[in-house]
């Protein structure tokens, strides 16, 4: 029986640990946290997974909350228009599309303190504690692989920035969080749950995510703003209930379709704020000990995007169920430098991607927003976007060049301009 030892225990490291221990290896899972701690503490993330993502987690056999949290069968999208004098804003663009499958969100609180207990209820090794380099120096020495899925702290430092595939040297948005329960639902969609977002050119975006907390169901209500700009306010806020009057004050301002239905909303619970920002940087995936131990990255610690395009859980459960994968193909073989590399670089061929289409969002030239505009009387085109999110390899082929935008609006719209098909929102 070989053994692994897991550091970090988030969507990869406990989705990757589970999926171990299925296949009989015998695995130690180090978490800075207890179940209990991470149950009652602070709010992690955001965090909406769609068809791709839930198939790994079903394939395992974890997917425990899948009957009760909402299904989300709609992506839709606006684009808020300038500000007018005495008349506020609206909509320039505004449409909704059906999603390939369903997406699902359910709080990190509630999936990772549950899967922590399912870890240990099928034999394995939990230890609470806060990893220091020194200690996985230690622990390298008596485990066959050791791999870090915490994406935060010292035991990133490991991990060389790798400059070439990194586009950006300091954080891009400043990330706010709201739990809310009170939401209005969406009007002229009855019954239909969505993911709805809203780009407030120059300014940042909106995500609104109907999820599953530990009070029930709830809605996500998340700003990402520009750096310095009106909504980079939350950093000094630390009082939850004015966390939440700041949100639906901007909401107010920039987004008040939005707004309408969330006026009343109020925090699903004390712990249901979070604000923060980080620098998107892609790693180098082997890091040394000061022993010379080799330890292998997983998911954020080494592709770490930005929010905005809703990849972070999705790309986690990607990477684990690559490693799973790679780590079953090799047998008994020793876990070198080289299959190291050559794990991290099959995960790269979806992973680069995700990083792609998030940093092509994060400033959208002329043709993308024209590429949003037109999903609003060409189904097809908003069909194939909202897959995207499921599927970010898609977008290659017709989103980052003028020319092949052009030509893909061309041929779904027809010669005389008029829509040539697709599925409807």
């Amino acid at each position: 029986m070989r053994k692994i030892l897991i550091v970090g225990a988030g969507q990869s490291g406990l989705q990757l640990a589970l999926g171990l221990q299925g296949h009989g290896y015998e695995v130690t899972l180090i978490s800075n946290r207890t179940p209990e701690e991470i149950r009652g503490g602070r709010v992690m993330s955001t965090q909406c997974m769609f068809r791709t993502a839930l198939r790994h987690e079903r394939e395992l056999g974890l997917n425990f909350w899948e009957d009760r949290a909402p299904r989300i069968e709609e992506l839709g999208l606006s684009v808020a228009g300038p500000e007018v004098p005495g008349a506020g804003r609206e909509r320039a663009v505004d449409w909704t599309a059906r999603l390939d499958g369903h997406a699902q969100s359910v709080d990190q609180r509630l999936k990772m303190a549950g899967w922590l207990e399912t870890f240990e209820e099928r034999g394995g090794r939990l230890v609470i504690h806060g990893a220091t380099l020194s200690d996985l120096d230690y622990f390298a020495r008596h485990y066959d692989l050791v791999l870090v899925a915490a994406g935060k702290g010292e035991l990133v430092s490991m991990f060389a920035r790798d400059a070439a595939r990194s586009a950006h040297t300091a954080p891009q948005r400043a990330l706010a969080v709201a739990y809310t329960h009170g939401v209005e639902p969406r009007t002229g969609h009855p019954g239909v749950e969505a993911v709805s977002c809203t780009l407030v050119p120059g300014v940042g975006e909106l995500f609104v995510t109907p999820a599953l907390t530990v009070s029930g169901r709830a809605d996500i209500l998340f700003w990402e703003g520009v750096p310095g700009g009106p909504l980079d306010v939350f950093e000094d806020i630390k009082d939850p209930a004015e966390h939440l009057a700041a949100t639906l004050d901007l909401m107010r301002r920039y987004v008040p379709w939005e707004y309408e239905r969330a006026a009343k909303a109020e925090l699903t619970d004390a712990g249901g704020t979070l604000a923060g920002r980080y620098t998107p940087t892609v790693r180098k995936p082997v890091g040394r000990l000061p022993g010379g131990g080799l330890v292998l990255g997983v998911a954020d610690v080494v592709v770490a995007n930005d929010p905005l395009t809703g990849q972070g859980a999705n790309a986690a459960a990607r990477c684990a169920a690559g490693y799973l994968e790679s780590i079953v193909a090799h047998g008994d073989r020793p876990f070198d430098a080289a299959w190291m590399q050559a794990t991290f670089d099959r995960y790269w061929e979806s992973a680069r991607h995700s990083t792609r289409w998030t940093n092509a969002m994060l400033a959208p030239p002329p043709h993308v927003l024209d590429l949003l505009g037109a999903a609003g009387r060409l189904p097809a085109v908003a069909h194939r976007i909202a897959a995207g999110f499921d599927d970010p390899a898609d977008f290659a082929d017709f989103f980052y060049e003028p020319e092949q935008a052009a030509a893909y609006l061309a041929s779904v719209a027809g010669p005389a301009g008029v829509p040539a098909g697709g599925p409807a929102a």
